[in-house]
């Protein structure tokens, strides 16, 4: 793996599980590439989670980029009518 890989949140439940069934933790971030610091924050992380709470995990924040789109777009438009109204255009 190369430096700064950024992995799924499947792929770190798969690493996780490796070690849960018994692989050393040292031997198991070095074939992956990664740290055993960051083996250590993702069994904080996702300890306990299977792939169907994930998914729960992410449906709200997929949710909350949705309407932080929709605000975003509805204050451009705002704008855009403030300066037709105030005949800057």
């Amino acid at each position: 793996m190369r430096k700064g890989k950024r992995y799924t949140e499947d792929e770190i439940l798969k690493v996780l599980k490796e070690i849960e069934a018994g692989g050393a933790i040292a031997s198991v971030a070095r074939a992956h590439g990664i740290t055993d610091q960051t083996i250590y924050r993702w069994r904080e992380k996702y300890s306990g989670m299977e792939s169907s709470d994930l998914k729960e995990l992410r449906a709200p924040q997929t949710e909350n980029q949705r309407l932080k789109r929709i605000v975003a777009r509805q204050a451009l438009e705002i704008d855009a009518y403030k300066e037709i109204s105030e005949g800057k255009w």
